[in-house]
């Protein structure tokens, strides 16, 4: 099974939709499998994912103060500052759905944020019952360099259908065919060695120094990206469980 597309249903892990798990924050390179492992963690608990990419989409289609604010900034071919993000993320997170916890994929992104979010969540009660504040549980899905680029740069997408495929751990039976309409397979541009060595980079310069913000904070945990989609999962949810205790 492709690595990138493996949900829950696909294991043979239980859920537990009541428990209150508080804020789960959660860091991973391009091609570390993270999008997957926050449906998964989310399916669990039956709590949201919340993605900034997601967010500012909405706003924007919604058209609310923030959205416009944010498509009138990308128009002109600026990024979205950090305090509209962040606007945005506290706006989510006074959603109902957030009540028992949430997890964050993709955010904080750099020290500025997480710092935000820590004044942010400061005082907020996530276990009623026992009148917890639970502080964030930071987990970082650790994937060696050359499984990055082995993931990236072997995946190929059928234009037609959709359906992903990666030469080296999911090929297609005919190569660069793809089994379900027998359409050619395409490389997406994102997926080209270079484009993929710039996005590591760039996870690297940003977002590794808001994982030494969390390790000083002993916040942190680790778990290695490398193994099944299934036992990352599993040591995922260890994690929050431990996280709980510290």
């Amino acid at each position: 099974m492709e690595l990138e597309a493996m949900t829950l249903a696909d294991t043979n892990i239980s859920k537990d939709s009541g428990k209150n798990v508080g804020p789960v924050i959660l860091f991973g390179a391009p091609g570390a499998g993270k999008g997957t492992q926050a449906k998964n963690i989310a399916a669990v608990y039956g709590i949201p994912q919340i993605s900034t990419g997601d967010i500012l989409r909405a706003n924007v289609a919604q058209s609310t103060a923030l959205g416009r604010e944010a498509k009138e900034i990308m128009a002109r071919g600026e990024l979205v500052p950090d305090s509209l993000v962040c606007a945005m993320v506290s706006e989510r997170l006074t959603h109902a759905d957030c009540a028992r916890g949430f997890i964050l994929d993709g955010f904080p992104r750099t020290v500025p944020q997480a710092e935000w979010l820590d004044a942010e969540l400061e005082g907020k009660v996530f276990d009623k019952e026992h009148a917890r504040a639970m502080p964030p549980i930071v987990i970082q899905i650790k994937v060696e360099y050359n499984s990055l680029l082995q993931r990236l740069t072997g995946r190929r997408s059928c234009p037609a259908c959709g359906r992903i495929y990666n030469v080296h751990l999911q090929p297609p039976r005919v190569a660069d065919i793809c089994d379900v309409d027998g359409s050619k397979l395409v490389t997406r541009h994102d997926d080209c060695e270079d484009v993929i060595s710039g996005r590591l980079k760039e996870y690297e310069s940003q977002t590794l120094p808001v994982a030494e913000y969390y390790r000083k904070r002993k916040r942190l945990i680790e778990v290695d990206g490398d193994q099944s989609v299934e036992i990352v999962t599993k040591e995922a949810l260890k994690a929050i469980e431990h996280g709980h205790s510290l």
